[in-house]
């Protein structure tokens, strides 16, 4: 067992994969020569070569598009986005083309999408988006948001090895601010499953990336208190896990749903229809959630804190519902 953190652990997998099979390739902005912005592509280029690290323009939509072409070659390309808020530039790509392929004539797209995503660090409005929700929306297309970095690479290996594209969300706040033991051997964590990160009674706090550490923080204080809070993380937003989700609420009969994504279109109401639907006569309370707020994401430190949800908005949020 090595301690890593998620960076590390992602750019393993990478390079296992890589070793692993020789269809697999990546492309992306200056993932080469400088190891990507963020250093998750860094020995790639020295270990595999320029015909499977490849080096692209500034072009969102031309990255992928090339993978889209690769992958009805026979390749799995795994291509980067230098900030995932630059997505936007090849919806058209993503949507139109990645996510209807296999519908539309029976091809299918093994292509994954990662880039740095989340705020926390003071990037701004065009550094610091979450914009999962725009294709948890588009059939055809899986969505993977982890927290720790054994998902983080174990998930990465199952995305790879998929035949659908994905989409792979790598919180930036979370890159290099966690350590955890991963094992040596090689590993792959299920897409579509949650995992429930602290068991209890009272109520339950679904959360994903950075905020399920915020949900475990706000959980650990709330113990405190004598109020017992489960805490899911979903890892997987499409497909959404909703037989975990369901057991949970049974149980606890209390629902508290925490992002960072902005409030209106969010996860939350998903999950809240969901429960509504499947789980409604076993709520003993409305279902609650704590998100950001409606605008972009500021870039002044204290605007940004005033937008996201930390450990003391959840806690608040949540011995409300305990006390309902």
């Amino acid at each position: 067992m090595a301690q890593i953190t998620m960076l590390e652990a992602i750019r393993d997998a990478l390079f296992e994969e890589m070793e692993r099979d020789p269809t697999v390739v990546t492309i992306g902005e200056d993932i080469g020569v400088y190891g990507g912005a963020f250093k998750a592509t860094e020995g790639l280029l020295a270990k595999f070569g320029n015909e499977r690290v490849i080096e692209t323009p500034i072009s969102e939509t031309a990255i992928v598009g090339a993978a889209c072409g690769m992958s009805y070659l026979g390749l799995r390309p795994v291509a980067e986005m230098q900030f995932i808020d630059f997505i936007a530039c090849c919806f058209n790509q993503v949507t139109n083309f990645a996510a209807k392929s296999h519908y539309r004539w029976g091809a299918p797209v093994p292509i994954v999408l990662r880039g740095p995503s989340g705020g926390g660090v003071h990037g701004g409005p065009f550094h610091s988006a979450n914009p999962e929700m725009y294709f948890v929306h588009t059939p055809g297309l899986k969505v993977i948001y982890p927290s720790t970095a054994y998902d983080a690479k174990g998930l990465l290996k199952s995305a790879i090895r998929d035949n659908n594209p994905v989409l792979f969300f790598e919180h930036k706040f979370l890159y290099r601010r966690i350590k955890e033991e991963i094992p040596t051997g090689d590993y792959t964590v299920p897409i579509g499953k949650a995992v429930v990160r602290r068991e209890g009674s009272d109520l339950t706090i679904i959360s994903y990336a950075a905020m399920a550490h915020i949900a475990l923080e706000a959980a650990t204080a709330l113990e405190k208190e004598g109020i017992e809070a489960e805490v899911i993380d979903l890892r997987t937003l499409l497909p959404l896990d909703r037989e975990t989700i369901l057991a949970s609420v049974k149980k606890t009969n209390r629902l508290l749903i925490v992002h960072e994504d902005t409030r209106t279109g969010g996860i939350a109401g998903e999950i809240a229809a969901i429960v509504c639907e499947s789980a409604f006569e076993d709520l003993d309370a409305p279902i609650a959630r704590v998100t950001g707020l409606d605008t972009p994401v500021p870039y002044s430190p204290p605007l940004e804190e005033r937008f996201l949800p930390n450990a003391e908005k959840v806690a608040a949020a949540a011995r409300e519902l305990a006390k309902y």
